[in-house]
């Protein structure tokens, strides 16, 4: 591992080449009110737990196209609310897990809700929730990437940004939450759920934390990394190589650098300038686009584990500030 992406000058001022596709907008637009109008009301089970600080609910609500997401909530037990709110999002492959895998922000004295992550969770940590695709994912790579990718209305991560979505819209009207003071989180994959979250429903998000965010400039990063998960589009293409015009422009939908733009909320980034998962290129091709007071983090010596719990001192501290 080394320093294989532009020198950190050069990355303080990188744009991304790739334009926002024609109707993004309006796409974006459509799928949440669709997503909207087919939403039930949310469900809040209390379980059991032999955490006695902390009292968990099993959460359903209701993502893309109405269909049921998975969460947990986890709630300082017996603290006076509204409480602040933390949105949390899940790297690549991971579910949500259990209730104790997730204790940070309750001891920072905040409501967590901790979102589920469609189709995955059998990487290394387990998930709940199946991805419906009535369409038929047609052909993929193995893993999510390419998985639905023969349009922007198939494509997998269309239903993981609603569902994203969603949940902020969720957490915002849970009972004993302050939705004035909400904050989107994750790392890797749920960093950029953090940012897409925070730019299609900006009204909700009063701050944003996304720890080396992937899916950020996604046509450079192809080219630049040999890890996966990228290399998932690489090896799509090497046995499809006829589909990739229309493979990137339905990526292109999904590129978080064009999210990023409709973000005006406070935001805390991080980069490492030897991660080859999610180049620093790509990270600061979406911070550069963001319209909020921001901040990045960069870690010169360390890859995709992007400052470790150095950064989750800084992101709570930074919640902390501006909630």
């Amino acid at each position: 591992m080394a320093h294989f992406d532009l020198p950190l000058p050069q990355l303080r001022e990188y744009r991304s080449a790739t334009g926002e596709p024609d109707g993004f907008g309006d796409f974006w637009t459509r799928t949440l009110d669709e997503a909207r109008a087919a939403a039930e009301p949310v469900r809040l089970t209390e379980v059991a737990t032999p955490l006695r600080a902390i009292t968990t609910y099993d959460v359903t609500f209701t993502g893309f196209a109405g269909q049921p997401i998975k969460a947990w909530l986890n709630v300082p037990a017996g603290a006076p609310g509204p409480l602040p709110v933390a949105v949390e999002f899940i790297g690549y492959g991971g579910g949500r897990g259990l209730p104790i895998d997730w204790l940070a922000w309750n001891a920072a004295g905040y409501a967590h809700l901790v979102m589920d992550t469609r189709g995955q969770g059998g990487g290394w940590r387990g998930g709940d929730t199946p991805d419906r695709d009535a369409d038929g994912a047609g052909p993929a790579a193995p893993g999510y990437l390419t998985r639905g990718v023969r349009s922007p209305e198939t494509a997998y991560y269309r239903r993981l940004f609603t569902d994203a979505a969603r949940a902020v819209e969720t957490a915002a009207e849970l009972p004993g939450v302050d939705a004035t003071r909400l904050v989107t989180t994750g790392k890797s994959q749920g960093g950029a759920l953090s940012i897409a979250a925070a730019g299609l429903v900006p009204d909700r998000v009063r701050a944003v934390i996304a720890g080396v965010p992937f899916l950020c400039d996604i046509r450079r990063a192809v080219t630049i990394s040999d890890s996966f998960p990228f290399q998932e589009i690489v090896e799509f293409l090497r046995a499809n190589p006829d589909r990739a015009a229309r493979t990137f422009a339905t990526l292109d939908h999904f590129d978080v650098v064009h999210l990023a733009r409709r973000v005006t909320a406070p935001a805390l980034l991080s980069t490492a300038l030897m991660d080859e998962v999610c180049p620093p290129s790509g990270v600061f091709a979406a911070y550069n686009e963001l319209n909020g007071p921001k901040q990045i983090e960069v870690y010169e010596w360390d890859g995709h584990d992007g400052g470790k719990s150095h950064f989750d001192v800084k992101a709570l501290e930074f919640a902390a500030a501006h909630l």
